[in-house]
């Protein structure tokens, strides 16, 4: 057999925050269900950017968002 991982670096990951809208987009959860799964350690923390403004890190998203689909298998 070929093992083209010997053969093909790894892709790199894009790291980027991502905004509330950005993250409700990839989730399908509103605000309200974001912030309880942030409370109850479900869900990725949320980082300060500003006095009114926070991200996440589009890797810890991506990566919950791996792992819930991994469950479902």
């Amino acid at each position: 057999m070929f093992d083209q991982s010997a053969t093909h670096p790894p892709v790199p990951i894009e790291r980027r925050i991502l905004r509330r809208t950005e993250v409700e987009a990839k989730t399908g959860f509103k605000r309200a269900h974001i912030y309880a799964l942030m409370k109850e350690g479900k869900f990725p923390q949320a980082m300060r950017l500003g006095v009114r403004a926070v991200g996440w890190d589009s890797v810890e998203i991506d990566q919950w968002i791996a792992d819930r689909l991994k469950e479902r298998g």
